[in-house]
């Protein structure tokens, strides 16, 4: 135990969550947290943004995020409303830099005066200098060996759940869990736009996401529409979603479907409707992408497709609501690289080829009718 205190500065510690809990820091009114990324990121976040809510009820809760974030978090209720979106930024936020509007954010954030900041974006060689620049009194957060030295920190191994993660590095702020998963609910008027645009469903409605920000994470567009046209003949009604840049794939799924049950709704709706629509739904089958994390985070079973690696880092921990089939794939069918070593240590090759090619659209669709059976309406 006094080795452990001494790791962590001699700060006592109070008790074990994912990791040792430490003393709550005094004198924190403003907290200000860092997690860029996409839907998926903000997900694996929000337990942590939860637990520094409940350990620091009376302080300001600010993330610091980008444009979809927001979007989400002010069409949803959850653990935090205030969200800033960060400007491009090397290693932080991908785009091009602007040194004046970087240098006006920082100054902005500093004049903020806040006494905790909290670094949940990766290892740390990018954002731990960017945390320091906010100026807030404590910092706390994940490093790799290579990377700046926080006031408390947690090392980063890229094998690691990622909402599990998180928690361990509120911990050190004497934060500990109150829930392990993301929670959110719907506002209510995004609701009514979402049963309006199911209002012809009469039985289960299923939603489809065939999308990933990494081609390789993409299970086949015609293996969805396997199972799109299976739950179309069972009478559910299929929304295929996505961005407007995935609206080709969703396409390509509805294409393979043959039947007029199924639609895609890629491109169309806002983060707030499709929350609405994912939460209404009788199941939402995916890849290891957003909308099946924020399916989740909305209580609606689902169905995901994994690279084993991937499950590791962002699976779902139950199993009554959350069915998982891997593929085992660990070297890249094109140059044989070793998918395993991957992160921040190690370069990713070139090729973009599906992974998931061995799961099976069988297995899948049986899956998915186990909970379209268990909802022979839809979900209120």
């Amino acid at each position: 135990m006094e080795d452990l205190q001494a790791e962590f500065g001699g700060a006592e510690i109070t008790g074990w969550g994912v990791g040792p809990v430490l003393e709550k820091l005094r004198g924190v009114a403003r907290i200000v947290v860092l997690r860029g990324g996409g839907l998926g990121d903000l997900m694996f976040a929000l337990p942590a943004l939860a637990a520094l809510r409940a350990a620091y009820p009376r302080a300001t809760l600010t993330l610091l995020g980008t444009p979809a974030h927001r979007e989400l978090l002010q069409s949803t209720s959850g653990p935090v409303q205030d969200v800033r979106v960060v400007p491009f930024a090397e290693g932080v936020r991908p785009g091009t830099q602007d040194p004046v509007a970087l240098e006006r954010f920082f100054a902005e954030m500093r004049s903020e005066q806040f006494d905790l900041a909290v670094q949940l974006h990766g290892g740390g060689r990018f954002s731990n200098p960017f945390l320091k620049r906010l100026g807030a009194r404590y910092t706390a957060g994940l490093r790799t060996p290579d990377a700046e030295e926080l006031d408390r920190s947690v090392p980063y191994h890229y094998y690691q759940h990622e909402p599990l993660r998180a928690l361990e590095v509120v911990g050190l702020v004497g934060a500990p869990p109150v829930e392990l998963e993301a929670r959110l609910q719907p506002l209510e008027e995004f609701v009514t736009r979402a049963e309006t645009l199911a209002e012809d469903a009469t039985g289960p409605v299923v939603i489809i996401h065939p999308g990933a920000s990494d081609p390789r994470r993409r299970w086949p567009a015609e293996r969805f529409g396997e199972v799109a046209a299976a739950c179309a003949a069972d009478g559910c009604r299929v929304f295929v979603v996505g961005t407007g840049s995935e609206q080709d794939l969703a396409s390509h799924v509805v294409d393979a479907a043959r039947s007029p049950r199924v639609m895609s709704v890629a491109g169309q709706l806002d983060l707030g409707t499709l929350a609405a629509l994912l939460a209404r739904s009788s199941v939402v089958l995916g890849n290891d992408s957003g909308p099946r994390h924020l399916a989740q985070a909305l209580g609606t079973p689902t169905v995901g497709l994994y690279w084993a690696g991937n499950l590791i880092n962002a699976g779902p921990l139950g199993r009554s609501l959350h069915r998982a089939h891997l593929s085992w794939v660990t070297r890249c069918q094109d140059c044989g690289s070793d998918l395993t070593q991957v992160g921040w240590t190690a370069a990713r090759c070139p090729h973009d080829g599906s992974i998931l090619g061995p799961i099976r659209a069988e297995d899948v669709t049986k899956d998915v009718r186990s909970f379209t059976a268990l909802s022979p309406a839809p979900r209120p």
